[in-house]
C-alpha cells in the first residue's frame, strides 16, 4: 500500500465541490488501510475529516478535525467523546466512548466549504476495547458474520426505495396552551386557488402524483441533482421519479448491494437528499404520513440471498421461488410484528400502515400484488432477479438494525423451514372480513409493535447479533419518549370532536 503523505498536493483543478462532476468516492477503497486514507487526503486538498457515526435511532453525529490532528494511532485508538449525550446510549456516570475511524468508509464530503474527508466510525469501549452493543453498525457486522457461520449463504442483497417529500414551509409547535403543525408546497394540491404570481395550476393530487412528467412534476431537476451526487459517492442509483402522493412526494431507489455496504449507503442517501434540498431552499422529510388523506412515504426493502456467487431465491416453487425463499418468506411473516418496531420504527409509521393508500396491513405474500405485505416482483424470470420485497418498512427506519433484523428473520424461517401460508393473489382490500380474519395484520400503533418485540426477540439474539440489552433499551427508550409523550398530549382533533361537548 501507498505510504503516508502530508504535503498537500495541488488541487485546483480538482472537481470535487458540490457543483463539480469528479468522484468523491476513492478508488478501491473497500481495500483501504491507514496511510491510503491520509494519501487521499492528500491528494484532494483535505484540510478537514469529518468523522461520523450512526446513534441507535439511526441519525448520523458527526464530529470535525484538522486532518494534521490525525495519524495511525487515531485507527486504533480513536477519539473520545461523551456517549451520555448521544440518545440510548450511556449514563453520565459511565459515559466515556470512543470512535474508531473505519478508513474503508472514506469520501469528500461535497457539502463543505473546505476540502473535508468523511470516515464512518465504530464505537468502542475505551476500558475493555470491547465493541458497543448499542452501536448499530457493530450490530450489522454481527449480523453479516452470522450469515456466514450459518452456511446457509454469504451474500444477504438489500435494495431499498426509500420515498420522501419536498416542501416549502414547515412550522409545529407543541406547548400547554398551544399545538399545530402547518406544511406548504408550491406543489400541494391544496394551493390551487392559491394567489400566486401567477398561479399556473401544475399541481398533483392527492393520490395522483405517480409518474407525472414536467410541468406537474415540479422538483424533477432537483431529484436529478440528488441522484448524481449520490452516484459520485458511489451509491448506484436505478431511478428516480414523482411518487403518488401531491407536495412533491418523491423516490429515488437504490441499486441492491451487500446489506453492510447499503447500511453505510442509507445513512449518506438521507444525508444527500436533506442536504441538496436545503442548498436550494426546500425541506425534505421522511416522515411516514405528513399529509392527512394522501399516500405516505414508505421504503419497500427488496432482499435476496446468494453463495458463492449464485442466487438462492430461483426455483420450481410459487412465483418460481426455491424452498429457501419460501421459507425465508416465512420467517419474516412470522416475526413481521416485531420486525416491526424497527422497520416502522415511529408513532407516525402506524397512520402510514392503513387500508385504502397503497401501504400493506395484512400479513401475507403474493406474486405481483402490492397489496401483500410480501410481494414477489415478476419483471424478469432471470435467476438473479428473484428476490422478495417487504413492504412495510418507512424510511424513518435505522438501516443497520432493521437490514439485520430481516436479516436474521430470514435465517430463521429457513433453519426452522418455516411455511408462509397461502399466497394471497387478488386485492386484499376487497376481501370480506371474514376472510381477512385468517390473515394476521400488521401492528395498529408502535406501542403494539414494541409489544410484539418484548414477547418475540429470541431470533434476533442468536450469537449475541442483537443483545438483551439493545432490544430492552429499545422497547424502553421508545416507550418513555414516544408512546407516553404522545399519550399525555392532546391532540388538535380533540377539540373538533369535544370541545362543545
Amino acid at each position: 500500500m501507498a505510504e503516508a503523505q502530508t504535503k498537500t498536493a495541488d488541487v485546483s483543478t480538482n472537481d470535487i465541490g458540490l457543483d463539480g462532476t469528479g468522484s468523491l468516492k476513492p478508488e478501491g477503497v473497500e481495500d483501504f488501510d491507514v496511510s491510503d486514507f491520509f494519501e487521499y487526503a492528500a491528494q484532494n486538498g483535505a484540510e478537514l475529516v469529518d468523522l461520523k457515526f450512526c446513534d441507535l435511532l439511526g441519525t448520523w453525529q458527526h464530529c470535525t478535525f484538522p486532518v494534521e490532528t490525525w495519524d495511525e494511532g487515531t485507527f486504533e485508538e480513536g477519539l473520545g467523546f461523551d456517549g451520555s449525550s448521544i440518545r440510548a446510549w450511556q449514563d453520565i456516570d459511565n459515559s466515556d466512548m470512543v470512535a474508531v475511524p473505519d478508513p474503508s468508509t472514506a469520501r469528500i464530503d461535497p457539502f463543505f466549504e473546505r476540502p473535508t474527508v468523511s470516515v464512518i466510525a465504530n464505537i468502542m469501549d475505551p476500558e475493555t476495547k470491547e465493541e458497543y452493543s448499542r452501536d448499530p453498525r457493530y450490530v450489522a457486522r454481527k449480523a453479516q458474520d452470522y450469515l456466514q457461520k450459518s452456511g446457509i449463504a454469504d451474500t444477504c442483497f438489500v435494495g431499498p426505495e426509500p420515498e420522501f417529500f419536498i416542501f416549502d414551509e414547515v412550522r409545529y409547535e407543541q406547548t400547554q396552551h398551544r399545538g399545530f403543525y402547518e406544511i406548504d408546497s408550491e406543489e400541494g394540491a391544496w394551493n390551487t386557488a392559491r394567489h400566486e404570481e401567477p398561479n399556473l395550476g401544475y399541481k398533483p393530487s392527492y393520490k395522483g402524483g405517480y409518474f407525472p412528467t414536467s410541468p406537474s412534476d415540479t422538483y424533477h431537476n432537483m431529484r436529478s441533482d440528488m441522484t448524481m451526487l449520490l452516484r459520485r459517492l458511489g451509491v448506484t442509483v436505478e431511478a428516480h421519479h414523482h411518487e403518488v402522493g401531491t407536495a412533491g412526494q418523491g423516490e429515488i431507489d437504490m441499486e441492491y448491494t451487500p446489506m453492510m455496504k447499503m447500511a453505510d449507503q442509507f445513512v449518506w442517501y438521507k444525508y444527500v437528499i436533506r442536504n441538496i434540498a436545503k442548498e436550494a431552499g426546500k425541506s425534505v422529510t421522511f416522515m411516514p404520513k405528513p399529509i392527512f388523506q394522501d399516500n405516505g412515504s414508505g421504503m419497500h426493502t427488496h432482499l435476496s440471498l446468494w453463495k458463492d456467487g449464485d442466487p438462492l431465491f430461483a426455483g420450481d416453487g410459487y412465483a418460481g421461488l426455491s424452498d429457501i425463499a419460501l421459507n425465508a418468506i416465512g420467517g419474516i411473516l412470522d416475526h413481521a410484528r416485531a420486525i416491526l418496531a424497527f422497520a416502522a420504527p415511529t408513532a407516525n409509521s402506524y397512520h402510514r400502515l392503513v387500508p385504502g393508500y397503497e401501504a400493506p396491513v395484512n400479513l401475507a405474500m403474493s406474486k405481483r400484488n402490492r397489496s401483500a405485505s410480501v410481494r414477489i416482483p415478476m419483471y424478469s424470470g432471470e435467476e438473479a432477479a428473484k428476490r422478495l420485497e417487504f413492504r412495510c418498512p418507512d424510511p424513518t427506519m435505522n438501516g443497520y438494525l432493521t437490514f439485520s433484523a430481516l436479516l436474521m428473520a430470514m435465517l430463521d424461517g429457513i433453519e426452522n423451514e418455516t411455511d408462509p401460508g397461502d399466497p394471497l393473489d387478488r386485492d386484499i382490500y376487497d376481501m370480506t372480513p371474514e376472510e381477512l380474519a385468517e390473515t394476521e395484520t400488521t401492528p395498529e400503533t408502535l406501542e403494539e409493535a414494541l409489544h410484539a418485540l418484548e414477547g418475540d426477540h429470541e431470533f434476533l439474539t442468536k450469537d449475541d447479533v442483537f443483545t438483551e440489552d439493545l432490544v430492552e433499551t429499545w422497547i424502553d427508550y421508545k416507550t418513555e419518549n414516544e408512546v407516553k409523550p404522545l399519550r399525555l398530549r392532546p391532540h388538535p382533533y380533540e377539540f373538533h370532536l369535544y370541545y362543545d361537548s
